[in-house]
């Protein structure tokens, strides 16, 4: 199908007086809804929809030459349209921009132009090198589309054990019958396109560093030259007697999301678990299942990551929707009647009946394929990256929720951390690396929650927080957390506060010190906000 190339519409947007520096605008040209920027005197005009999921980025925040998504935290160069920083795979739309007569004209030659796929290359004919990518999550295809961004003519080999192409995992808990079509970030014609294999249902089970090889479960053995380890992680299983009877659920994969929406209609479910996914499944089920119940070994959900306060706050949105939570507990068995759930007992001596459990109990990265090589792991099973996103090995590099990587916002401390948006950030790294373009990772992790149709987002490392400073309220439901360590502002939490953590997000970012005294300040002016 050709896109249908129509003629150029020009129309008058503004009056050259209307933006000032720094200040940007929302109009209209053909249907298309733009991004209008003035800095430094000059006019510039891109797409004024996110690529990710199309957020209105005119609600976002502009410093300088870029302006961060008020939603997901995704930046875009307002001058060039290409995307800075993730989630989302796509560049703007760039658009002409004149200004004569103290007026400003912009430009279109299509109608709803929403996203740019940045120009790629493909395999060239005769180049042997082969880059294997084990993993099918965002780490891995960022890395893939970053060499091809870059004219890499090699092979491109990515292995998955999963049954379908890269796809948006974020989805999975929040819209469990989503059809498959909607989650996966690229379709298989685009990845041909561009010469990106992806070999599904193929597991690794070892790798030889010295020799280059990748041996699979099937026997099989790959040779490469370069290779990204972005194998993510798993779930991690239920340690207690009845564990092994059948609906017991992970969430992992797009077949555990469509199961777990089947079994729990109209069904008892039990959910294990009061962090992103176990909350996010229990909205979710919150008006299909016949009844939903939360056992949390923590007094609150979220409680080491968010607070008490936002964690009450989000215990109370899904009470109202009649889940039943029982915190400061745990289980203790999971009975069964032929093979099947039943009931199961709490640590209270309590015996709750359950259809199908699902577990949501923490991660564990997966490595252990990695277990006769040299690659160095850490304590918590993480492969260990530089700045580079280059393993101790040479031509060996790993991205996303398997490594710990070195944080700038913490004095380039290691850290391990399951963020969509930051494995995209490292895959783009680690293709960068493999080219030999020195490019350090500098990012903010920046993750957001969705329950009953409200989302929190949050951005830093808040890792050791000790007091949490609150503008506006969690009664309301409206807020803005600062979250301090050493009189300092290490990560934000909010809720309808837009675009405040995208805000700050981009002032940790430029290595801004916020401190606890501006945080606790009435005037937040320092924050600009609308």
């Amino acid at each position: 199908m050709e896109a249908k190339h129509c003629e150029e519409v020009t129309e008058m947007v503004c009056l050259e007086s209307d933006l000032q520096d720094g200040q940007m605008k929302q109009v209209l040209v053909d249907e298309n809804k733009i991004l209008l920027v003035r800095n430094n005197g000059e006019f510039t005009a891109v797409g004024g929809l996110c690529s990710h999921y199309g957020a209105p980025l005119i609600k976002g925040t502009l410093i300088g030459d870029r302006v961060r998504c008020p939603f997901h935290g995704a930046c875009f160069n307002t001058k060039t349209g290409d995307i800075e920083e993730f989630p989302g795979l796509d560049c703007l739309p760039k658009f002409k921009v004149k200004v004569e007569g103290g007026k400003v004209y912009v430009t279109s030659d299509q109608k709803n132009l929403k996203k740019r796929i940045k120009k790629m290359s493909s395999r060239v004919p005769g180049v042997n090198h082969t880059v294997v990518l084990i993993g099918g999550g965002p780490a891995s295809l960022q890395c893939a589309e970053t060499l091809r961004q870059n004219d890499y003519g090699g092979r491109i080999i990515m292995v998955t054990k999963d049954e379908q192409l890269p796809l948006d995992k974020t989805k999975l808990s929040k819209a469990m019958n989503i059809e498959i079509e909607k989650v996966l970030l690229r379709q298989s014609d685009f990845l041909q396109q561009h010469g990106i294999e992806v070999w599904t249902k193929k597991e690794v089970k070892s790798v030889d560093t010295d020799a280059k090889t990748v041996t699979f479960q099937d026997g099989t053995i790959q040779n490469y030259d370069q290779l990204l380890i972005s194998t993510g992680g798993r779930a991690r299983p239920l340690q207690c007697p009845g564990a092994e009877l059948e609906n017991i659920k992970l969430l992992q994969t797009y077949e555990d999301a469509s199961e777990i929406h089947q079994i729990s209609a109209g069904k008892k479910a039990v959910i294990v678990g009061t962090s992103f996914i176990g909350m996010e499944v229990a909205a979710y089920l919150s008006d299909k299942a016949a009844s939903v119940t939360v056992i949390g070994s923590s007094k609150f959900p979220f409680q080491a990551s968010l607070g008490s306060d936002i964690g009450k706050m989000t215990m109370q949105m899904l009470e109202e929707k009649n889940v039943k939570f029982y915190t400061s507990n745990g289980m203790t068995e999971i009975r069964g009647e032929n093979g099947k759930v039943k009931e199961v007992v709490l640590k209270n001596g309590e015996v709750l009946p359950a259809d199908i459990i699902i577990v949501g109990i923490g991660v564990i990265p997966n490595s252990d394929f990695l277990k006769k090589t040299l690659v160095e792991i850490d304590s918590r099973k993480a492969v260990v990256v530089d700045k580079f996103m280059k393993t101790n090995i040479p031509d060996v590099f790993a991205a996303g929720d398997v490594v710990s990587f070195p944080l700038a916002l913490v004095g380039h401390k290691t850290v391990n951390i399951g963020h969509w948006q930051l494995a995209q950030a490292h895959g783009r790294i680690a293709g960068l690396s493999m080219l030999n373009r020195q490019v350090e990772i500098n990012t903010v992790p920046y993750f957001w929650t969705m329950l009953l149709g409200k989302s929190i987002r949050y951005t830093g490392y808040g890792e050791g927080y000790t007091e949490i400073v609150f503008k506006g309220s969690t009664e309301e439901r409206k807020f803005l957390a600062f979250y301090i360590k050493d009189e300092e502002v290490v990560a934000a939490g909010s809720l309808n506060f837009d675009p405040a953590v995208a805000r700050l997000a981009e002032m940790l970012f430029m290595g801004k010190r916020i401190t606890k005294a501006q945080a606790q300040s009435d005037d937040l002016s320092w924050l600009q906000l609308p």
